[in-house]
């Protein structure tokens, strides 16, 4: 079992921030770059992985390029808010592609859905067919994004 707290030194934070920014860097380059030899470069953060701090690594895909430049955030109201309702929903709307994100709400409505698309058309499809079939739903609202100034911890420089 993963231990919840874990202590990062200065140079596991350099690690951490380096990765953030080039996940593709070689050893060679990160140990160079933090200050360190290659084996305890290595020995960190293979500890680091281990650990769970580094959940693994991912190409940043471009999503305009990709043809899904419409983003919507959608507030959802649950008509049942207990656990068993929340666990339903949660993993009904896990299987919904186009729903990037889906956080739990402390507020007026319950979730809070970022839903990546093509156009209206699709979102409204994506909207009709799949979000307003998620279990519990009482009702939703729609706000669309008119442009992303930072995602993913990365400006938009457009």
């Amino acid at each position: 079992m993963k231990d919840d707290n874990f202590d990062l030194d200065t140079f596991d934070t350099s690690i951490l921030d380096t990765l953030e920014q080039e996940g593709r860097i070689s050893i060679t380059e990160l140990s160079r770059r933090i200050g360190l030899s290659k084996s305890p470069t290595q020995a960190r953060l293979k500890r680091l992985e281990e650990a769970g701090v580094i959940r693994g690594y991912r190409a940043i895909l471009d999503p305009v390029r990709l043809g899904l430049d419409h983003v919507a955030f959608v507030e959802v109201r649950l008509s049942d808010t207990r656990e068993a309702a929340l666990a339903e929903f949660n993993a009904a709307v896990a299987k919904v592609d186009e729903v990037e994100q889906a956080h739990l709400i402390a507020g007026s409505f319950d979730y809070l859905l970022k839903v990546r698309t093509s156009d209206m058309r699709s979102y409204r499809r994506v909207l009709a067919e799949r979000i307003s079939q998620l279990p519990h739903i009482s009702n939703t609202s729609t706000y669309v994004a008119m442009q992303a100034v930072k995602e993913d911890g990365l400006a938009d420089v457009t």
